[in-house]
């Protein structure tokens, strides 16, 4: 099956749209063209007929005329002109019968029986047939009253048929623009959901790229060419894996290197502190003090290094479920109570009701390091703030404390490994600069953040989880 790019799915979609609205729109323009030429000839057969009956009733009135003054006079003149009249009445009728011939009826032929009788009478000429002319006259002028009704009847009638048939075809018109809109709808949403879900599959695989999850195998669809970048985006993880792995065999081949000289340097210097070779001089004993001291920062740096190695890979495993946030921070609280009632440390809560799915083992470890960081630098009888809340779309975690804070150019090296702040503890630490950068991998694993917030006094931590429920 040969499959489509990006770009000739879109075009293909709205060749679709524009072939469906455009073929109502086409529609509805040779409809409305149509009833638009059946209305104008409407209008043209309506003048005409309007016309021809004036014509006919003016006629009728001359034949009238000239009929009694024939009988009255009995002048040849007048009785020809009484013909031509007849003549031209005639003429009128056929041309209303071809107007409006459905319409009329039987009323045409007995206006032209009665005619004939005035005519035939009036060759006649005699006491008997002037009277029959007169009532035939009568009858004459009656009929044409009802050729004009029965004209008028028939202009209404196609009026009222035109109105009828505008109507139908407006009612077919919302039809088909309907089921038109529909099907572009549902083809705007059959493309979009085709077009959607391999973006969705790229941004997710991206996303456990970012995390350093490189385990589980790259899949996109749709089309060919969002297939194409994701079997680039699968290379690119199969790559990234490889380098992974060799920076941790690196990291552990380098450890255990550095680790064995340093164990020998670490019993030398305890062995030369003991005085086990000979005694010391001041001088001597000052410079092993310094070897020392040295040597257990070197090893602090490796178990740290080793550390945050131990905590990259960690957050790869996650086991996420629901939580109560509640109990998570009453948990943390409970387990540093002791430490921060020597310091004279009072610890807050403010918690939020509700359940947060995230991995609870590697939440407890990010509030571990947080809090314990806060009760370092807070004086004595101050507060700190452990808060739990759910806002749209996520919870906070926050941990508010009252010390010397973060300088402000520390605040975006913070995070970083082996980098701590310029500002120093009341208490005395001997942390190595590693515990907010494992926060903040374990954090991104959970697809979370950690951010420092500005805050007047202290420092102020927030832990963002994204709201599953």
């Amino acid at each position: 099956m040969k499959r489509i790019s990006f770009l000739q799915g879109m075009l293909v979609g709205f060749v679709f749209i524009v072939a469906l609205l455009g073929g109502v729109a086409i529609n509805g323009w040779l409809l409305l063209e149509n009833l638009v030429g059946e209305s104008r000839e409407n209008s043209a057969l309506a003048v005409d007929l309007s016309a021809a009956i004036q014509t006919l009733n003016e006629r009728s009135v001359d034949v009238e005329r000239s009929a009694r003054q024939y009988l009255v006079l009995g002048d040849n003149d007048l009785h020809r002109r009484f013909q031509g009249y007849l003549e031209e009445s005639y003429e009128q009728l056929g041309r209303i019968e071809t107007l409006a011939a459905p319409g009329l009826g039987e009323v045409p032929a007995q206006w032209r029986s009665v005619a004939g009788k005035i005519s035939r009478k009036l060759a006649r000429h005699n006491e008997r047939a002037e009277e029959d002319v007169v009532v035939l006259l009568d009858r004459l002028g009656s009929l044409n009253n009802q050729v004009a009704q029965a004209g008028q009847r028939w202009i209404d009638s196609e009026n009222t048929r035109l109105i009828h048939e505008l109507e139908r075809h407006r009612i077919q018109l919302g039809v088909k623009l309907a089921i038109a809109l529909i099907g572009a709808l549902s083809i705007a949403l059959g493309m979009g959901w085709w077009l959607l879900r391999p973006v969705r599959q790229l941004d997710r695989a991206i996303r456990r790229l970012g995390a350093r999850r490189f385990a589980e195998e790259i899949n996109v669809g749709g089309p060919i060419d969002l297939r194409r970048l994701g079997q680039r985006l699968d290379w690119l993880r199969q790559h990234l894996a490889e380098l992974e792995s060799d920076r941790q065999k690196t990291l552990r081949h380098v450890s255990h290197e550095l680790k064995t000289p340093l164990t020998a340097l670490k019993e030398g210097a305890a062995l030369l502190a003991e005085e086990v070779p000979g005694p010391l001089s001041p001088g001597q004993r000052e410079v092993v003090e310094i070897m020392t001291h040295n040597v257990q920062g070197l090893q602090g740096r490796i178990e740290s290094l080793l550390g945050l190695n131990a905590a990259i890979f960690d957050a790869r495993q996650l086991s996420m479920q629901l939580v109560d946030a509640g109990q998570l921070l009453r948990e943390v609280a409970e387990r540093h109570e002791l430490r921060a009632q020597a310091r004279q440390i009072h610890l807050v809560q403010q918690i939020e009701p509700g359940e947060v799915r995230l991995d609870p083992g590697k939440m407890a470890l990010i509030l571990d390091n947080l809090l314990a960081n806060a009760i370092d630098f807070s004086p004595p009888g101050a507060d700190i703030v452990l808060a739990a809340r759910r806002v749209s779309g996520a919870w906070y975690f926050d941990c508010i404390d009252a010390g010397c804070g973060v300088a402000p150019d520390d605040s975006e090296r913070i995070f970083q490994p082996f980098v701590q702040g310029r500002l120093k503890a009341p208490v005395e630490r001997r942390g190595s600069g590693v515990g907010l950068s494992i926060v903040r991998e374990l954090v991104n694993a959970m697809g979370g953040r950690v951010d420092l917030l500005a805050c007047a006094q202290g420092a102020h931590f927030r832990v963002e989880i994204p709201d599953a429920n």
